[in-house]
């Protein structure tokens, strides 16, 4: 959704009668949190009391229809959740406030992917709302829950507070109490005393922004009341039966909390150590045994990884450095898992390699071997390789004669560390201690001892080929540039795997070929190309994006460009257009490049954010020529190296995709869907 945009929750689920609404950020840092409120208003957009207000210290409402539940951790923060029985709700409650707050010094601009969604009764994701920058308010409100012509909708709000949860509850009627007024000195902001004429006074006087407005027909919404003005009827304090704030102060104290940790260089303690990793061998054995184990504590990970090679549903069983014969000489290979189901078993043997190692088709063709004879269903294989379509890692010979075929796949770490990502930030694994699990994994993944980092080499040709046409001496038809080429292509399925666990969303490679063409063949024919153009280039196709993602390197240059082309509406005139599209931009890089697609070969308009700023029209023909579209594009040195180190090929690639989509293509997509009307109720299947 995007700010200020509603939606019927009819039209989404069958199963609204009981939501989920969940608030969640995450903190560079490891340490932000925020505390949730919630706020019943009637139709005056006031609370009809104190009781009203859940937060900390009233989580429940005493018909059920609110209860804040405990926090949920996440991969570096919390997700607070916000159970609500819409069923109950008072009829003469009109809206349904959903706020976070921070205290101290600590502002919402200090953290990261501020978001709150929404689910059904059954769990399902309805809808999910981001904030960009907040900027440094202390309260925000993410969104609200609404009547309208008798069913419930939601509302992306998004609008902050300066003045915290004081000014936040005041504004809606709401009499903070702070036990420690004059020793804090803030209390006063937070609860004004009325004056002699019984106005209250010290009041905030910056009117609220605007909210956008509701399409509804019976008229807007005012997603916020303005401040109450001195105009405003008093309204007479309680002295008894209201929410205190004196456990955590409304008003932010004079300095910020400090750490227990008395010393920087302090570490915390981890579930699964690396410090003691010392060879590869110590490597595989610690990674293999950690997977497993983690696979089994959580079922819907589990379940995830081995689905995809034909695995049941069922209860999962892993070992480690299990030997089993093979002639004169017993195998151990790193392990075994096996999953029962009806009484059957699905078993497969796992061979692991970390760093660099590749794996031995000596090795691997054993477990086949030993596999076929024992009846398991599959043997997979897991390193930081990629495995291409069409191109297997490992040569083994399968026997056909054989009436058990056994079946060879390959997990890259990577893929491992995408979908405990999906899990940890987007969709849950249902309790607090297998997400803890998930996130102990996910930070032995990613540390630098553990070896599971993924691709991370370009090969052995990649500084050959570079030099190769720098001079204009590659040749098509040079093994090396294929080689490039394949590695290029396995670079691409990885940064499709990062960006997409990121983001919740399928990110997939988009290769145009030829019907018919093989694997093999195309390869050749982008090798061959290479050498003649000096470019690597790939399309990503991202889940909801108005286009497809290009990113492509220049050898010759050293430059990265990434790119999107969106095509021009179908209605309006083109000013417009390029005054709308510039505007959807505000916060995209000043070096953003933008230019105008036209019918035929001819090249549009084009020019750097920064210069299109104030003279949108620059973007227009000035011969009337159709425009087609634009193009969006930005440029970046790439590394020189093949590794995946800071001054890396694989590293700059990897930051590029990631600047391009979290700063020009985010602000492209949201405004595309809002053209599109919800359906009806009747028109929707699930």
């Amino acid at each position: 959704m995007t700010k200020g945009s509603n939606a019927a929750l009819s039209a989404l689920s069958d199963n609204t009668g009981s939501v989920i609404v969940s608030l969640g950020w995450s903190s560079p840092a490891g340490d932000g949190d925020a505390d949730v409120s919630v706020l019943l208003l009637g139709p005056d957009g006031k609370v009809r009391s104190d009781a009203d207000f859940y937060f900390y210290n009233n989580p429940v409402a005493a018909d059920g229809s609110v209860h804040l539940l405990d926090k949920t951790p996440t991969e570096d923060g919390n997700e607070d959740r916000i159970s609500f029985d819409l069923t109950v709700v008072p009829p003469e409650v009109d809206r349904v406030v959903v706020a976070a707050s921070r205290y101290g010094d600590a502002h919402f601009g200090e953290l990261d992917d501020l978001r709150v969604t929404l689910s059904d009764a059954v769990g399902e994701h309805l809808l999910r709302f981001a904030i960009g920058d907040p900027g440094k308010v202390s309260a925000i409100i993410f969104g609200e829950l609404y009547r309208r012509a008798g069913e419930w909708k939601f509302r992306a709000v998004g609008q902050g507070y300066d003045s915290g949860l004081a000014g936040l509850a005041t504004d809606f009627g709401v009499d903070i109490d702070d036990e420690d007024e004059e020793a804090e000195g803030t209390a006063a902001a937070a609860t004004p005393e009325p004056a002699g004429n019984g106005e209250p006074v010290g009041l905030p006087t910056e009117p609220a922004p605007e909210p956008a407005p509701d399409p509804d027909p019976a008229g807007a919404l005012n997603a916020v009341p303005a401040p109450r003005r001195a105009t405003d009827e008093a309204r007479p304090r309680k002295p008894a039966a209201r929410p205190r704030t004196a456990k955590k102060r409304a008003t932010p104290p004079s300095a910020p909390q400090k750490s227990l940790g008395e010393n920087d260089s302090w570490r915390p303690a981890r579930l699964f150590p690396l410090s003691t990793l010392k060879s590869d061998r110590d490597r595989e054995m610690r990674a293999t045994s950690v997977l497993l184990s983690v696979m089994t504590q959580v079922p819907r990970f589990g379940r995830r990884l081995t689905a995809a090679f034909g695995a049941p549903s069922g209860r999962m069983e892993t070992f480690t450095e299990v030997t089993l014969p093979h002639g004169d000489t017993p195998r151990r290979p790193d392990g075994v898992i096996r999953i029962e189901r009806a009484g059957k078993l699905w078993t497969a043997l796992v061979e692991t390699k970390t760093n660099g190692n590749a794996l031995k088709a000596d090795q691997v063709q054993a477990y086949m071997d030993i596999a076929a004879r024992r009846g398991y269903e599959a043997v997979i294989t897991l390193s930081n390789d990629v495995a291409l379509e069409g191109s297997p890692l490992v040569d083994v010979r399968i026997d056909r004669r054989r009436k058990h075929q056994v079946a060879l796949w390959h997990l890259s770490w990577a893929e491992v560390a995408h979908q405990a990502q999906l899990l940890i930030r987007h969709e849950g694994v249902g309790n607090a201690a297998r997400t803890f699990l998930l996130q102990e994994l996910l930070h032995y993944l990613q540390h630098e001892n553990s070896g599971c980092h993924g691709f991370q080499n370009m090969g052995s040709a990649w500084v050959p080929v570079r030099n190769g046409i720098n001079d204009e001496t590659l040749c098509q038809g040079d093994p090396r540039a294929l080689e490039v080429v394949e590695n290029w292509e396995r670079l691409v399925r990885q940064v499709c795997l990062r960006l997409g666990g990121e983001l919740g969303q399928k990110v997939l490679p988009a290769q145009r070929v030829r019907r018919g063409t093989d694997h093999g063949t195309r390869r050749a024919q982008l090798a061959d190309q290479l050498c003649l153009e000096g470019r690597l280039q790939a399309q990503l196709r991202v889940e909801e994006a108005p286009g497809l993602l290009t990113v492509g390197a220049d050898l010759r240059t050293g430059r990265l460009r990434t790119s999107i082309e969106i095509p021009a509406p179908e209605q309006g005139y083109p000013l417009t257009w390029a005054k709308r599209l510039i505007r959807r931009l505000a916060e995209a890089p000043a070096d953003l490049h933008v230019e105008t697609l036209v019918e035929g070969d001819a090249q549009g308009p084009r020019g750097t954010l920064e210069r299109l700023r104030p003279e949108p029209a620059d973007l227009l023909p000035k011969n009337g020529t159709q425009i087609t579209g634009f193009r969006l594009s930005l440029l970046k040195s790439m590394g020189s190296t093949r590794g995946n180190a800071e001054s890396g090929f694989i590293r700059s690639v990897d930051d590029a995709v990631h600047r391009f989509y979290k700063t020009v293509v985010v602000h492209l997509d949201e405004p595309v869907r809002r053209r599109t009307p919800l359906p009806a109720a009747s028109d929707v299947t699930r």
